[in-house]
């Protein structure tokens, strides 16, 4: 063979398999992004990212981002260098140990006037038995806006010591997540419209944790023509747009009992028409004026037009300092009575300045109790500061299991009309009215206790 054609040949076949090999790097490129998928992550360097926050490191292993837990530091953050307004985002995510957890930031920013703090809205990604992965935390601002009570079939969507697929859409005013293609979270938000991407190391407490790590890979965003996967029907919606429904809480049965600007829907008491005086709707907002701190003594409590037996309930409400009020339910006002109209009671209470707090039994008549039967097992992240719009929830299923919610978290939970349910009334101020609390529908009620408190965004689906 003639060694210069031989190497002729050998070059020509070199450059046909570059040309060749160009073609379908082009070709797999354009497969790759004809979809409208970015990657943020080119499996190398951390390109496009910058550490923020405390000092724990971040570093590329084998294809994956990997930052580790570090003691004696914050929080810490790698963000993108760009911000994103609508997006839908993709990644997996692995976190070792259990008693830790991580997050995913959107739409997030850094306190640049004060300690530098990045704050935002935070996809949890949650080991341990709370199972609160998929849930929105609201990162060094308003704290949880989605706990994983309110959806608690999604609590096992997360695989412990595995890569676990997380996507999250965020378009328009509305977030949703899934956890390995599991629906998980959905919140509808009136602030941050833009904002960085960013992947957390937590801090840490337990010095066993130290070197513990947080992978992230597969990094991928579309930005542009967004196509939003099926979100089932049923599942709890966190709307903070006061006093308005999304099409999908319409299309799910819910609807509004106060609408921001009149007393539709509401009568007095033992009344056929609105109170004259002692309650003031303005600005979104239905409001119990403060008289002598008295039950009924001024505007008396109002109740709904409508009754209702199984049903999920939900309002927000804000106290003044040492307000007391309630939301009752199984209304029926065949009772008669002088005073506040007999019901099932959420307890709405400044516990730490209204004397009720630390009346009754065993703290039963605490925020969000079942009123003199059955305290709220509250936490000190599911309370609000006094003048801060809290939500309540009440959901009272077909069988009659029912359950109240504080700020998203589950707090009290019954049978009525059980045997412990029984017990609990025959030791109560409740007592010696028969059947009480088991009619078969009833009124919901706003109390007036004469103190300022104000409600709004108070919607009902009937189950």
């Amino acid at each position: 063979m003639n060694t210069s054609s031989y190497g002729k040949s050998r070059r020509l076949n070199g450059l046909f398999a570059v040309v060749l090999a160009s073609a379908v790097s082009a070709s797999c490129t354009t497969s790759a992004t004809s979809d409208g998928w970015q990657s943020l992550f080119n499996g190398e360097t951390l390109e496009g990212w910058r550490s923020v926050g405390g000092e724990a490191p971040y570093a590329v292993e084998d294809g994956a981002i990997v930052g580790t837990m570090t003691a004696g530091t914050p929080n810490s953050f790698l963000i993108t260098e760009q911000e994103y307004g609508d997006f839908i985002l993709e990644l997996e995510v692995k976190l070792e140990g259990e008693t830790t957890n991580s997050g995913v930031q959107t739409r997030s920013h850094i306190n640049e006037n004060g300690n530098g703090r990045v704050y935002g809205r935070q996809v949890e990604i949650d080991p341990t038995p709370r199972a609160w992965t998929g849930g929105i935390y609201d990162e060094a601002r308003r704290g949880w806006l989605y706990p994983l009570d309110l959806n608690e079939e999604a609590k096992t969507a997360y695989k412990k010591d595995a890569y676990n697929h997380i996507r999250i859409e965020a378009i328009g005013n509305e977030t949703k997540t899934w956890i390995n293609d599991i629906p998980v979270a959905h919140v509808v938000d009136t602030i941050d419209a833009t904002g960085f991407i960013g992947l957390q190391v937590h801090s840490i407490n337990d010095s066993s944790l130290a070197g513990k790590k947080v992978y992230f890979k597969n990094i991928r965003i579309q930005t542009e023509n967004l196509q939003p996967k099926d979100f089932p029907s049923g599942i709890y919606t966190v709307n903070l747009t006061p006093n308005s429904l999304t099409a999908y809480e319409e299309q799910s049965g819910y609807k509004l009992l106060f609408d921001g600007t009149s007393n539709t829907g509401w009568v007095g008491a033992y009344k056929d028409t609105f109170p004259v005086k002692g309650w003031d709707i303005k600005d979104g907002s239905i409001t119990v004026l403060p008289a002598d701190g008295g039950e009924s003594t001024n505007g008396g409590d109002i109740v709904t037009t409508e009754q209702f037996s199984a049903f999920d309930l939900s309002f927000e409400f804000k106290l003044t300092e040492g307000a007391n009020s309630g939301v009752k339910y199984f209304v029926t006002l065949s009772e008669k009575n002088t005073g506040s109209a007999i019901g099932l009671e959420y307890q709405v209470l400044d516990d730490e300045r209204h004397p009720d707090a630390k009346m009754g039994k065993d703290g039963n008549r605490t925020l969000a109790s079942l009123y003199d039967l059955i305290k709220a097992n509250k936490s000190s992240r599911s309370t609000r500061n006094i003048g801060e719009w809290n939500k309540g929830r009440i959901v009272v299923a077909p069988d009659n299991t029912v359950t109240h919610y504080l700020n998203g978290e589950k707090v009290v939970q019954y049978v009525r009309g059980s045997d412990e349910y029984k017990r609990l009334v025959s030791e109560s101020k409740y007592k010696n009215w028969e059947n009480f609390g088991q009619a078969d529908k009833g009124h919901i009620l706003l109390q007036d206790h004469g103190d300022r408190v104000s409600f709004r965004s108070i919607k009902i689906k009937s189950l």
